[in-house]
């Protein structure tokens, strides 16, 4: 059983140098696996990654949502400030494996695929289906909720997110450190990225996913 995230980029249509966004997003899916086995960027501003493990899929999407938004706009570019990204997790088998991801094929596939159009026509960024529907239910609520936040973070509180999920045992004097800004400027972003409540959500999928495997 693996995970499978497809995904887009929201507003890429209004960005001017594609290669903002593009390379540091290439850079962080790297860190995966090679592509286009791994994981492929097709038409232009949308994804597909394969995560070996289900429960390591929310921190991988939680991720590449902070990287995204954590993306400083041009001038040109400032009627649209942030970038965003929307994606669906799908948990099943996979039946087929292909050179390209993409040409790939099994249910987790199939999840991933159809989550991601309702997605589209909700208008929410960030769903999973599963084998289980009454997990999916649950979850899908908690992202929901979560969404509300993540989808108003700034390019500060956003770049904070990514250093967290990147390496959480970090302390906030670190971070400061890595960031270049003081240890109390790291503590209000921190707040103001509700990143205690992300990271227990992300907790509670990790937990959730693995009962149901047991």
């Amino acid at each position: 059983m693996i995970a499978i995230i497809t995904g887009d980029l929201v507003g890429s249509r209004h960005v001017m140098r594609q290669d903002r966004w593009l390379k540091p997003l290439k850079k962080l899916l790297r860190e995966w696996g090679p592509s286009p086995g791994i994981w492929d960027i097709y038409r232009g501003d949308s994804f597909q990654i394969q995560i070996d493990d289900p429960a390591d899929a929310l921190l991988t999407a939680l991720r590449i949502k902070a990287l995204i938004r954590s993306i400083p706009p041009d001038d040109a570019e400032k009627r649209n400030p942030v970038l965003d990204v929307r994606m669906a997790i799908g948990i099943g088998e996979k039946n087929f494996a292909a050179r390209q991801i993409t040409e790939s094929n099994g249910p987790a596939f199939v999840r991933s695929g159809e989550q991601y159009e309702r997605l589209r026509k909700e208008k929410v960024n960030l769903a999973m289906s599963s084998p289980w529907p009454a997990l999916d239910e649950d979850l899908n609520l908690c992202l929901r909720l979560a969404g509300i936040t993540m989808d108003a973070w700034t390019v500060n509180s956003a770049e904070i997110a990514a250093a967290v999920l990147r390496q959480p045992e970090q302390t906030q004097q670190q971070l400061g450190e890595q960031l270049g800004i003081e240890q109390n400027t790291v503590s209000d972003r921190f707040r103001r990225a509700h990143l205690p409540e992300i990271l227990a959500l992300e907790e509670l999928y990790r937990k959730r996913i693995n009962q149901q495997r047991s």
